[in-house]
């Protein structure tokens, strides 16, 4: 091995690493959240906001980081993310209450927006050969189920051991390694000359987080809560349609060159219709497991593993499969194989929900995402015009964000009464799935070739 690709691959690890520490902080906190009740006190709206607060932040600047990734540098834009986050982590260990907390998380979801989008593009630099990206891709992948699979464990030990502050500041040394290992030229993005319209990108970001806040408050039965987030957000939405129509053509937050290339709004919906089966069902099954089943919170984590350890170790076979035969089969057959365990989902609820039935499903949903994710972000990004990584990175993203959103929202409003209503909302997902698989298959997009 030479030494540049020692340095690439230390670079590929480092970038994986980056978005690993993001996505572990979207599930470590949950197990915490006993812990930091008796510690911090405050209301069940505070504890909700905490876990939260992270998130819609994350989402509701999505857009706007890929955008800010394209025009200052993806590697510029990424290594401020990382070095907010470690500082936003420490802050996070030490507060001194509950609202403290709620606003320090939010400062990690906004570093976390900034990260994401930055390293597809810090990717497709690293490697511009298709092949080679789609098995970088899938690195970068592996560890973002890494995340998945082990955070609500590693939380659980960490705050067994040293209580919910830990599970920040395990953080801070993630992103010093972090900023370590993508040091030097190898990581560097040229700078855009696309100009960032930043009254649309507020108007955007607005729309989404006060959008994303009025679907949590609704599944949270609080119509109020959600009339007014939901109201402020269509105004906000109708003052960005104004913005866009009103843009010059390298202006507009939604990215004309990247929506009109073949095959990416297809391929957008998928990644929606993928992150709200992914989430609708790590929503929906652990309530089904307790109440059902009578599984204690730590038999519930290990009933899902025929899941989860497939986000972990299957997206390295998809990356070589995308790298030898292109993204179309991995789609696919995730798609397909989503669609397949929502049914058997459904019918193993209405046939008694026995468990060997579920692990079915389990496996299917596992492989499903595993199969898709890796294969879609490698077709958007591929065809996504130059200089456009970032920016595809963060559609792609936000629209998997706004996916889980609703299919928690969703889901958890289909519920009852049982079981009837919990096959329901566990056949949604494959019908979504099966419609994002026929858009795809008639959509003409060269990537997927």
């Amino acid at each position: 091995m030479t030494i540049g690709s020692t340095r690439r691959s230390l670079a590929l690890f480092g970038i994986s690493l980056g978005y690993f520490t993001v996505l572990l902080d979207m599930t470590v906190l949950s197990v915490a959240e006993p812990d930091l009740a008796r510690s911090l006190g405050g209301s069940v709206a505070g504890l909700q906001w905490a876990v939260s607060g992270y998130t819609v932040v994350f989402g509701a600047l999505l857009l706007s980081a890929g955008a800010i990734s394209d025009r200052y540098g993806a590697h510029r834009v990424f290594r401020a993310g990382v070095a907010v986050f470690g500082v936003g982590s420490l802050l996070s260990a030490f507060a001194p209450d509950l609202w403290t907390l709620v606003a320090t998380r939010a400062l990690l979801g906004a570093a976390a927006a900034a990260c994401v989008p930055a390293s597809m593009a810090m990717i497709s630099t690293l490697y511009p050969a298709p092949a080679e990206r789609a098995k970088a891709l899938s690195v970068w992948a592996a560890l973002s189920g890494a995340a998945l699979a082990t955070g609500p464990i590693a939380g659980g030990l960490l705050v067994g051991l040293y209580g919910w502050r830990a599970v920040f500041l395990v953080n801070v040394p993630l992103a010093a390694a972090v900023l370590a290992l993508t040091r030097g030229r190898a990581v560097h993005c040229p700078r855009g000359e696309r100009r960032i319209a930043w009254s649309a990108q507020f108007a955007a970001c607005v729309a989404l987080g006060l959008g994303t806040d009025a679907l949590i408050a609704l599944g949270a039965d609080e119509s109020v809560h959600a009339l007014c987030s939901g109201s402020v957000a269509l105004a906000a939405g109708a003052v960005f349609a104004a913005l866009e129509r009103r843009a010059s053509t390298g202006e507009p937050v939604l990215a004309p060159a990247v929506l009109r290339a073949p095959g990416v709004t297809p391929a957008l919906l998928a990644g929606a219709a993928v992150n709200f089966t992914m989430a609708g069902v790590l929503f929906v099954l652990p309530l089904l497991f307790q109440r059902t089943l009578g599984l204690s919170p730590l038999e519930t984590g290990v009933a899902f593993l025929p899941m989860t350890l497939p986000f972990a170790v299957n997206p390295l076979l998809t990356g070589r499969i995308v790298a030898r035969s292109g993204p179309r089969g991995p789609v696919t057959a995730g798609l397909a194989l989503l669609t397949l365990g929502g049914v058997i989902f459904a019918v193993a609820v209405l046939a008694g929900s026995a468990y060997p039935v579920l692990v079915a499903g389990l496996l299917c949903t596992g492989f499903g995402v595993s199969f898709a994710l890796p294969a879609l972000v490698t077709t958007v990004v591929t065809s996504a015009p130059s200089g456009t990584a970032g920016t595809a990175g963060g559609l792609l993203n936000a629209a998997r964000q706004l996916g889980a959103t609703l299919g928690v929202v969703l889901m958890g409003a289909l519920l009852t009464p049982e079981p009837s209503g919990t096959a329901r909302a566990l056949l949604l997902p494959a019908v979504l799935c099966a419609i994002a698989a026929m858009a795809l298959h008639r959509s003409r997009t060269p990537a997927l070739r």
